[in-house]
């Protein structure tokens, strides 16, 4: 029977590849689920065969461990050199984006609190 393995919503691309990769090098037979038509089916990597699943998740927490690590000297290297993205960056890549969402979440503050307020009154 097939195991769930990872879930890749919200995984980036180049991890989801490197996981799919490292599965295929070591045989391990696996197949992916797609978020379906509506986005709301789960994606994800299965683990065909119940023997393959440990060794499966072995390999990938050590993935996980060894790429957390990568991802975070990068990041630190990047604060160092002054180049990592800041709040100002987003801001200036699409200042519309970037004011649109501020809009959005102040309403979805504000209104709540009106309507309580409105129903004390």
């Amino acid at each position: 029977m097939s195991r769930l393995l990872f879930k890749l919503r919200n995984v980036p691309e180049d991890e989801a590849e490197e996981v799919r990769e490292l599965l295929s090098e070591h045989q391990i037979d696996f197949y992916e689920t797609s978020a379906g038509n509506w986005g709301i089916s789960m994606p994800a990597l299965w683990v065909r065969e119940e023997s393959q699943f440990q060794q499966a998740r072995t390999l990938l927490d050590t993935y996980q461990a060894e790429r957390s690590a990568r991802v975070r000297a990068e990041y630190d290297r990047l604060k160092r050199e002054g180049k990592h993205k800041t709040i100002i960056d987003s801001f200036r890549q699409n200042p519309f984006a970037f004011v649109a969402y501020l809009f959005v979440v102040y309403a979805l503050l504000y209104l709540p609190f009106k309507f309580i307020s409105a129903l004390g009154q």
